[in-house]
């Protein structure tokens, strides 16, 4: 038979003249398996990159083309053709958006689908049908070298910004979600076996993967850790039981990179479809399993139609016109960087500074000031995240000291010190109207772990280095009108210097045009609306054992602020605390009935008035909280947030949907979600601080 011709990144003749039916596509996809050999099947289950070479150029430049697994000539097959993230395109020179936490930090899953959205069109544009970057593992400990590639520490808003993604993406090309699962600490990754009990792993490990499962999401990607000593590529219970058979997922596995799976038969009767991106544990030797009875051909079978099922599913989708060179970080997708930025930064604190009876800090008026101090080596510092396999490359970066002074007139003087010399940096602030700090990590610090040269990976400890503490110290004694601005991947911990500054932002890894979002934020051209998508502790000690060299660990069902609930510890920032220019006011919670059945559904209402002067935008909170329950459950946890926008003196009512079944807990004993009768608490408020909440009852019947 004659080889087909394709283009690279289309789908050549898999694409359809008309759209087909989930039947037509299955119909379509056995066909094209009864027409392939042995050999042909199980080229689709691998990896395409020669093993050496590949290696080699993995080192050099990672993902700079797409890596491409599965491609048949003769049949005119496309390959799978992969591109990585989280926070933009990995190949080529791509729009660089700030990193998934600081996405978190928006609370805003439309504002997230439209990321999504510019990244499909992106990986698409440069010859990939495949983005592996929606990244949902939850932030156990912020100390997790690679916290900044996901949107924070709860399992609802991981699924809800995950699902929105996937959105976002599919429009385009196939969405892969990882890594499945509990995978949460780097320098251990290859060998960590996590010890977790089953409803630990159902109620805070896994649900955000089924929201995005069941938003529809083409691939999961396993995780390189074990689970309950078992590696997740090779786990029947999470690929097969819970992901394919529970869940109905009817897309395809693929293994994480270079060790996601150890042995040939292991891997594929635990569920693994593709090996990527190297051939080595299936090819040749997966065929020798196969033709010598030790693999059954029906695993082979299952995996292919799941593959090609995506591929002919995705051959119908797209916006051809929008594709093309033009597309690449063009001013659309650069806008779209810079409103994400804005959304993301966090104002937690914001005071008057001095004893006089002056407004609060921020945002600065240019027309009150002169001079500015800008210090600190990273206020020039293209400091996007970590280099590792997530690692945009951007055609360029706006630090910090440039959107300042790109956001002020000449006539405004702005210094610059690098921060090294303590004595000389407060002095110069001494000087200035006001003093702004840029402190923090780059990836160094945190990020994929790099043995050779040592870079990256779990962070050593949570504060600012001890360098940044003294000099913000010093700073803020000679200009009691200095302004924090931190970067980093997750939590700091700011106790031994937070009570010294009026006014502490929290920027993250901003992307390519932080520079100007942090210089937006700062001088009041936009209102801060992020809010924390983790909580900031007073103290690590508030925080889960973690140990980033272990070999086993155990994972529970608290962290993050179900745990400074229960051991009633108060954070230094709370979960989803954020500040504003302008203040909101919550009242008449509601509900449209105090009982429901294990079936039903309740609509909380609540009133939020904008009673500042600067117009806002807001997120509300909906927490639930247990009254006696028969198992233990925390004090309060996630089920419903929204993002609104309020002019001043404006009121709006906001409603949220809670169906019983998000209430329920997994029972150990009948392996199944059980729905409890009796008294509920429901919480609406603007963070998870018992003070911001109003609270109202919500009773369970039979």
């Amino acid at each position: 038979m004659k080889k087909v011709k394709m283009v690279p990144g289309e789908w050549g003749i898999l694409k359809p003249s008309k759209p087909l039916s989930k039947r037509r596509i299955d119909e379509k996809a056995r066909d094209l398996m009864s027409q392939m050999s042995l050999a042909e099947k199980i080229h689709q289950m691998s990896g395409d990159i020669p093993l050496v070479l590949g290696t080699i150029e993995m080192q050099l430049a990672y993902n700079r083309r797409p890596y491409p697994a599965g491609e048949n000539t003769r049949l005119g097959i496309p390959g799978i053709r992969f591109s990585d993230g989280p926070r933009g395109v990995v190949m080529y020179n791509s729009t660089c958006f700030p990193v998934t936490m600081a996405r978190g930090a928006t609370w805003d899953t439309d504002l997230e689908e439209r990321v999504g959205d510019a990244i499909g069109v992106e990986a698409r544009s440069q010859g990939a049908n495949f983005f592996g970057g929606v990244c949902i593992n939850l932030l156990r400990h912020p100390a997790w070298g690679r916290a900044q590639e996901t949107y924070g520490e709860d399992p609802f808003q991981l699924g809800e910004m995950g699902a929105a993604l996937v959105r976002g993406v599919q429009r385009h090309i196939m969405a892969c979600v990882k890594h499945f699962a509990t995978n949460s600490m780097e320098n251990a990754r290859f060998k960590v076996d996590v010890r977790i009990s089953e409803r630990a792993l159902r109620e805070i490990y896994l649900p955000h993967f089924k929201r995005c499962i069941d938003e529809g999401a083409a691939s999961v990607m396993s995780a390189y850790n074990k689970v309950n000593g078992e590696y997740c590529g090779h786990s029947r219970h999470l690929l097969r039981d819970i992901l394919k058979n529970e869940w109905g997922f009817d897309g395809f596995v693929i293994s994480d990179f270079l060790l996601g799976i150890r042995k040939t038969i292991d891997a594929v009767e635990g569920g693994m479809d593709i090996e990527m991106p190297f051939t080595w544990h299936f090819g040749k030797k997966l065929y020798k399993q196969v033709k010598c009875g030790r693999v059954n051909e029906a695993l082979i079978d299952d995996a292919v139609l799941r593959i090609l099922r995506q591929k002919i599913r995705f051959a119908q989708t797209g916006e051809p016109d929008r594709y093309g060179k033009h597309a690449v970080v063009c001013d659309a997708h650069k806008k779209l960087a810079r409103e994400v930025a804005q959304k993301s930064i966090v104002l937690l604190k914001n005071e008057q500074a001095g004893k006089n009876r002056n407004p609060p800090l921020l945002p600065i008026d240019p027309l009150k000031i002169s001079k500015i101090a800008v210090i600190g080596r990273l206020a020039i510092a293209k400091n996007i995240g970590d280099s590792g396999s997530s690692m945009v490359r951007p055609p360029y970066v706006v630090t910090p000291l440039e959107g300042i002074r790109g956001v002020l007139e000449s006539n405004i003087k702005i210094t610059y010190n690098n921060g090294k010399n303590i004595q000389s940096a407060a002095k110069q602030a001494g000087t200035a109207d006001i003093a702004i700090i840029i402190a923090g990590y780059t990836h160094r610090h945190e990020g994929e772990y790099i043995p050779i040269p040592p870079k990256g990976g779990d962070r050593e400890f949570l504060s600012l280095r001890a360098h940044d503490e003294k000099l913000i110290g010093q700073v803020a004694s000679k200009n009691p009108k200095t302004v924090v601005v931190m970067i980093g991947g997750s939590a700091i911990i700011t106790e031994n210097w937070r009570r010294k500054v009026p006014s502490i932002l929290m920027a993250w890894y901003p992307g390519m045009e932080g520079g100007h979002a942090i210089a937006d934020i700062l001088f009041g051209k936009v209102n801060p609306s992020g809010k924390l998508p983790c909580v900031f502790p007073k103290s690590e000690k508030h925080l889960p054992f973690f140990d980033k060299k272990a070999k086993s660990i155990e994972y529970g069902l608290y962290h993050g602020y179900r745990l400074l609930d229960r051991n009633d510890h108060k954070p230094a920032f709370p979960f989803g605390f954020g500040l504003s220019y302008t203040t909101f006011e919550y009242a008449n919670i509601g509900l449209d009935k105090s009982e429901i059945g294990v079936d039903d559904e309740v609509r909380i209402r609540v009133d939020i008035t904008n009673t500042g002067n600067y117009t806002g935008e807001e997120v509300t909170q909906l927490y639930v909280g247990y009254e006696n329950p028969s198992v233990e459950r925390p004090v309060k946890e996630l089920k419903g947030f929204t993002k609104t926008w309020l002019n001043p003196a404006d009121t709006k009512q906001i409603e949220f949907v809670l169906t019983s079944d998000q209430l329920a807990y997994y029972c150990k004993d009948r392996l199944s979600w059980v729905v409890e009768q009796g008294l509920y608490r429901l919480f609406v408020g603007p963070s998870s601080r018992p003070e911001d909440l109003l609270e109202t009852q919500l009773r369970i019947t039979d």
